[in-house]
């Protein structure tokens, strides 16, 4: 698994000295090292720890007028020789040669890079230079290389500069003797010999061959096929004889692919996987082994993006073990892909889900740091996968250098553990952070300076089982990281971590195992130090191995190491005295099996031990404590075959298939907090997350008695799974985000994880075997779980939807009836021993069809019971819930009465905006049951989709008043009585901030209600008391309340009542409003003013008198004058 992280770096690349095509023409990074080869001169970099340039070779303008630009080249396998093929068909060889000029960093320290001189060693032309024909690339060996022509001919040119000649590749019809012979024309007269095995036509004809020109070839060493594609979109595959490119008659046609769309391909050679780039923008993965059958197909189309956003492919590039792609298109972006079709980063930006939304290729301004805008011309990963180097298309200035993080989990020698989940860069660990809090996070760790300047890059990671401690390793060398302290530990002797090439780590309980090579007898041992101390002195055993081992696994005192081809070498590991600096522990190892299984299949991935699973009754406190050797292992194959081992009789079991990694999870009996020691083991593929199940029977690990996942746990197809955690019950995963800056060119990536709990499938297990006390247990352990709550509700709405296709399947089949329990009924058996019962239910309920709630209240309670159990806790929102529940199964007169109940209940606990939502409930609803309304639509009413608004008071007195009117319903005056009621307590009490909300949240009718109660309720007094107690009760210094007294204000304008005015607007300081009112009554002025000069606590108000004062005389002597 890859994943980018940070901004993408820039390496510049020497202009041309001279106008020239702006297309680099080839790239490609070797063992530490990059080559780039331009239209007019050839650079060689590093894609190591430093990026230096090392050498370079500029062609002068009076060459590049003779001879052309450089159109094709081609790097040897030992990088000694270059190949480049110009555009007037000139074929110039360079060496490249390391000089013993060292380079040095900072100018002090010292590097194990050298500079090199590119010295041109043949330039002569083609045989084919005047006929007008177009070249494709260059593929080769340590001997020859192929380049394909226009006319559908290839050409083979020896590194020696030898021109060997062209010859087709033609197929003739079947001869009859079981295989079809293939005439190839040569200058030299020499023949070979095909066969085609793929679909259609049992024959090539000659014609196509010509008439076809090759368009793209694509050699891969380890499987000695090439593949070739023609510029119609075919695309063959070639078997190479051991004899490599050099002789004609080595080129044998194998098969013909499907794809009629092809512009490009890459082969995986680990995977035996074809990846094949279309015309119409999509990437299709073909299985070499498998007669080349279509696997999968993936693109961003279900992203939002169309072939007409994107263009065609235009480049593909595996990582470095295959297991991931990268896929860059003509006209923008560019995209890395697991192998299951899980995009890992895209430098594409997520605009919509269908093509109408996604942008058009227009450089604006909102998309001006998306990364290859323009399109990906070349691209290639370095040898250890954490870089992807990329040149965007039309551009001869700089290469782009995306950073990657990778977890190869199960893969190799090095263990790996679910508990904690690490990606590992060049020169740092990116941990996910769990602990105290719900929300995951990474942590960029960066490895000590003095450790990675001398043993750049990492390559190898380990967890301990617990997850506290991390076992790191280099070039050279081993570190360890102690989480809780937030410490490394380090070899003191700088000679002995010198001596050490990590080949594989592994973590045996407090011991950590190293695979060391050694270089000096190329050998390779193991070697066993504890956690405390890494040193010589400390090392407690060396053990010599047989050869390179292929795969390791550790299991409690345990130790399984592999060998090519497959032979398995079981160790126990005893430890006498106590691991600590203190004492003297020994380590012995024995041997205490040994296989050699003999099989075709592919070589493994990965292997772990799996533990005997004995039932929970047949385990004492001895058998827990004690350890029994593991009988089992599960195996995961390079091409993803997923398989189980009997040790005992060798026999291998095929469990399934497209499988990238697992996580065994069995065996964990003695953790009491382990949420999935009830599973056997999770694996991840194409098809999701699968969770693996042991059995009720003799054998538990019966294939077709396994219980596989449900389909809702598939991850999202941006999010790679990572590991578990157990004490949680899910699964996490990471994804790439990006962040943008306007300080930066680029946006920056950052790996997001992301959670998905596995506990609902957990208790569904249980209680699908009848283990109600397990899973009882299990949902204890989790209560506290901040998912929980989530947890249980899918749990019961899975096990409800079961239900519903049961009874419709049942239905139809006639099924005879069961009286036992159904797993509903021991769903909400379950679920009801926990708080959260009443909201889950009824969560439930609102995501499913109405029709089929009947069947699931029979099992969870009757829903007014459920509702008054509610009321009584005070849950009033979940309790508001059940009134849609209780109209439809108990009728709209009963659920009209339990709202009414609520709606009295919540005005009591002031909860408004509920309360409204009870009281547009209650009269669509009372107005829907006084005209006997039978629409469907209205018989299961949504609680929030007909609320109407605050003139359906008004207009029900004003209907009131015709004569063909009817008077409001019972009902309806029940809910204008409550309301009513509550305000006329809200003002007599004079708290007015509760009225406002109260107004606002129930659309009250407050103008009505202050006509009706202008001498009742709202009466004030006196203006002195009123305005002295509505003050504190309004507390005008903060800003909701100055806007509480606005909208009262308002209300007290619109019905004309003086005395709230006066009050509101001196507390507002509204001396427009005072004016407007005194200006007409100067008697009700001067009683104003003598009231405020009188009482000293309104001495905070004379400046808003002496200013009404002055605009009140002004207004006086104009009307003297006038």
């Amino acid at each position: 698994m890859y994943m980018a992280y940070g901004w993408p770096q820039v390496i510049p690349l020497e202009l041309p000295n001279c106008p020239s095509t702006q297309k680099i023409v080839y790239f490609k990074v070797v063992n530490s090292l990059l080559l780039v080869v331009a239209p007019t001169h050839i650079e060689l970099w590093t894609s190591s720890q430093h990026r230096v340039r090392l050498g370079k070779y500029k062609r002068d303008v009076d060459s590049i007028q003779r001879e052309g630009e450089n159109l094709r080249a081609v790097w040897s396998p030992d990088t000694k020789l270059i190949a480049v093929l110009t555009s007037s068909f000139y074929l110039h060889i360079f060496k490249v040669q390391m000089t013993e000029k060292k380079i040095y960093v900072g100018g002090k320290q010292p590097t194990d890079l050298f500079l090199s001189n590119i010295s041109l060693v043949l330039s002569e032309q083609v045989p084919f230079a005047n006929t007008n024909l177009t070249m494709s690339n260059f593929v080769c060996d340590s001997k020859h290389m192929l380049i394909g022509l226009s006319d559908g001919s290839l050409y083979n040119i020896s590194w020696k500069g030898e021109f060997c000649g062209a010859f087709f590749l033609d197929m003739l019809p079947n001869d009859g003797s079981g295989a079809n012979k293939l005439s190839n024309h040569c200058s030299n007269g020499s023949t070979a010999r095909g066969v085609q095995m793929g679909d259609g036509p049992n024959h090539m004809n000659h014609a196509m061959s010509q008439n076809s020109g090759i368009l793209h070839l694509e050699f891969s060493i380890p499987l000695r096929s090439l593949f070739v594609l023609f510029s119609d979109g075919e695309l063959i595959q070639c078997s190479v004889s051991k004899r490599g490119l050099k002789h004609a008659e080595s080129v044998i046609v194998e098969k013909r692919f499907a794809s009629r769309e092809a512009v490009c391909a890459s082969v995986a050679p680990d995977q035996q996987i074809l990846a094949v780039g279309t015309q119409k923008g999509a990437v299709e993965l073909y299985d070499l082994a498998d007669s080349a059958s279509l696997i999968r197909s993936v693109s961003l189309h279900d992203w939002g993006y169309s072939v007409e956003d994107t263009g065609p492919v235009n480049c593909i590039a595996w990582t470095p073990d295959n297991s991931s792609f990268a896929v860059g298109w003509k006209l923008r972006g560019l995209t890395v892909w697991s192998v299951s079709g899980c995009r890992l980063m895209s430098t594409i930006r997520q605009i919509g889900l269908n093509s109408v939304s996604s942008p058009v290729v227009k450089p604006t301004e909102g998309f001006k740091y998306e990364p290859m805008m323009g399109g990906t011309s070349l691209m290639h990963w370095d040898e250890h996968g954490y870089r992807l180097y990329a040149i965007e298309e039309g551009s001869s200035e700089r290469i782009i250098a995306f950073s990657f993080g990778k977890c190869c989990l199960n893969r190799g020698v090095s263990g790996t553990t679910y508990v904690r989940q690490v990606i590992y860069g060049e020169d740092r660990l990116l941990i996910v952070q769990s602990e105290d809090t719900d929300e995951l996070k990474i942590l960029h760790l960066n490895l000590p300076v003095s450790y990675i300047l001398q043993n750049w890059p990492i390559l190898h990671v380990a967890a301990s089982k617990d997850g506290m401690y991390l076992a790191v390793a280099g070039l050279h060398g081993l570190i360890l990281y102690d989480i809780r302290l937030k410490r490394w530990r380090v070899f003191g002797d700088v000679t002995q971590e010198q001596q050490i090439q990590c080949r594989g780590l592994l973590w045996l309980g407090k011991i950590v195992v190293v695979c060391n090579y050694l270089e000096s007898s190329d050998m390779y041992e193991l070697l066993f130090y504890p956690r405390y101390h890494l040193d010589q002195s400390s090392l407690l055993c060396r053990k010599p191995l047989l050869t390179k081992p292929m795969v390791m696994d550790v299991y409690q005192d345990y130790l399984l190491v592999t060998y090519r081809p497959f032979d398995v070498h079981i160790y126990h590991v005893k430890i006498t005295g106590e691991l600590s600096p203190s004492s003297s522990p020994d380590l012995q190892l024995s041997t205490v099996r040994e296989l050699s299984i003999m099989t075709a299949k592919s070589h493994p991935a990965a292997i772990h031990f799996i533990p005997d699973q004995l039932p929970h009754d047949d385990l004492s406190i001895s058998d827990i404590s004690s350890t029994h050797e593991p009988s089992k292992c599960l195996i995961l194959r390079m091409n993803g075959d997923l398989s189980l081992l009997d040790l005992d009789d060798g026999r291998e079991r095929e469990l399934t298939h497209s499988v990238e990694l697992f996580w065994v999870t069995c065996g964990q009996l003695g953790e009491k907090t382990n949420l999935i020691e009830e599973v056997s083991w999770l694996d991840y593929g194409h098809r999701g997350m699968q969770v693996w199940y042991p059995s009720l029977g003799a054998d538990p690990f019966k294939q077709e008695d396994f219980l596989q996942l449900d389909p809702e746990l598939e991850f999202d197809r941006e999010v790679y799974p990572l590991g578990l955690l157990p004490n949680a019950g899910v699964v996490v995963g990471v994804s790439q985000r990006m962040s943008f800056s306007a300080s930066t060119e680029f946006p920056c990536f950052e790996p997001s994880p992301q959670a998905q709990t596995i506990l609902h499938c957990l208790l569904r297990h249980l209680l699908q075997r009848d283990k109600r006390e397990e899973a009882l247990r299990l949902a204890q352990i989790s209560a506290e779980k901040p998912h929980f709550s989530h947890c249980l509700e899918w749990l019961l709405f899975t096990v409800f939807d079961a239900e519903i296709s049961r009874q419709y399947s049942s239905k139809n089949q006639g099924a005879v009836a069961n009286h036992a329990p159904s797993l509903l009924e021991k769903s909400c058996d379950l679920i009801r021993n926990f708080p959260e019962y009443y909201d889950v239910v009824v969560s439930v309920a609102r995501k499913t069809d109405g029709r089929h709630w009947a069947d699931l209240f029979s099992a969870a309670g009757r829903s007014t019971e459920l509702f008054d159990e509610c009321v009584q806790q005070r849950w009033y929102r979940t309790a508001a819930c059940y009134i849609l529940v209780i109209a439809k199964l108990e009728g709209p007169a009963v659920s009209q009465c339990c709202a009414l109940n609520l709606l009295q209940a919540t005005l009591n606990e002031s909860l408004y905006e509920l309360a409204g939502e009870l009281v547009r409930f209650l009269l669509r609803s009372g107005r829907e049951y006084e005209h006997s309304s039978t629409d469907s639509e209205r018989d299961s009413p949504r609680l929030l989709g007909y609320f109407l608004f605050p003139s359906s008071f008004r207009k029900q007195s004003n209907d009131a008043k015709s004569p063909s009117s009817k008077e409001p319903s019972v009902h309806i005056a029940s809910v204008k009585n409550i309301l009513e009621s509550h305000a006329s307590y809200l003002m007599s009490g004079k708290e007015l901030s509760e009225l406002v909300a109260f107004v606002k949240g129930t659309q009250f009718d407050l103008v009505e209600y202050l006509q009706r109660e202008r001498y009742g309720s709202a009466r004030l007094e006196d203006f002195a008391s009123g305005l002295e107690m509505i003050g504190q009760k309004l507390h005008m210094g903060t800003l909701q309340s100055r806007l509480d007294a606005e909208f009262l204000l308002a209300n007290m304008c619109s019905v004309k009542f003086k005395e709230w005015i006066v009050v509101l607007a001196t507390l507002l300081r509204r001396s427009e409003v005072l004016y407007d009112l005194f200006r007409h009554n100067l008697q009700l002025w001067k009683a104003y003013s003598q009231t405020i000069q009188a009482h000293e606590a309104f001495a905070e108000y004379h400046d808003l008198l002496e200013e009404l004062d002055g605009r009140l005389s002004s207004t006086a002597n104009t009307e003297v004058v006038i």
